[in-house]
């Protein structure tokens, strides 16, 4: 079984979710105890779809984070480049539109969604700028981003707790559920060194996005960041 690195080469990251990817849901929710749930629910009501509205969800893997757009009539395009999560998710929900994407250059013309959404993916990116411009790219003017990303606890106490005892334990905990456990020590190493709320806000603002704000969630162990793309300047066409 592969793991990737911290250089991040996309086929390495590629083929480590190919290989974790029939019991990836099952893990993710052993290991963060069901909070993964409580999180994914938090995007929803960030993203606040509306009737008509068209949402890219990048990085959805097997489809959960797709899931409640479609079951709410929303249309949802989920996109993802590990070809075994898209077909692991189709073989739950053959009525998804899965689509092969890389986030750094996005299969779709410029203007093309009202919301562009990642849930846990972007620290898998590895040039997350580009992939922050080609998200604006993509977003209709006055168009949604909402990012829900591992980030840096605020709390003193939980911040040691986390660092040295949840992320620490992670590969023993995934040898109980996941075919490719060696894949949660890059899991771990990946969180530790992801920027922490600010710097992240700092590089939406730099890639072209306004009203850039975040929420800290349990305690800022995951953040949900959100920004709006600027309205077409005056004289354009939007």
């Amino acid at each position: 079984m592969s793991r990737a690195t911290l250089a991040k080469k996309p086929r390495e990251v590629a083929e480590m979710f190919d290989g974790v990817a029939r019991r990836y849901d099952l893990t993710n929710t052993v290991l963060t105890g069901g909070i993964d749930h409580l999180w994914r629910r938090a995007v929803v009501r960030a993203v606040d779809a509306r009737p008509g509205e068209r949402i890219l969800d990048i990085a959805a893997g097997t489809g959960t984070s797709s899931e409640p757009f479609a079951d709410a009539g929303v249309d949802v395009v989920p996109a993802d480049f590990s070809l075994g999560m898209m077909r692991e998710g189709n073989r739950r929900r053959p009525d998804l539109p899965f689509t092969a994407a890389d986030a750094t250059r996005l299969p779709f013309a410029d203007g093309s969604f009202d919301v562009v959404t990642m849930s846990f993916g972007l620290r898998n990116v590895q040039d997350f700028p580009a992939a922050l411009r080609e998200f604006r790219r993509v977003a209709r003017p006055g168009g949604r981003l909402v990012i829900c990303e591992f980030s840096q606890p605020v709390v003193p106490v939980m911040s040691t707790v986390y660092s040295r005892g949840v992320l620490k334990v992670l590969p023993a905990v995934a040898r109980r559920t996941s075919s490719n456990p060696d894949a949660y020590v890059y899991l771990a190493e990946s969180i530790e060194a992801w920027p922490a709320q600010e710097e992240l806000a700092r590089s939406i603002r730099e890639a072209g996005w306004e009203q850039v704000r975040w929420r800290n969630l349990t305690g800022g162990i995951a953040a949900i960041h959100h920004a709006t793309a600027p309205l077409a300047a005056p004289g354009t066409l939007a």
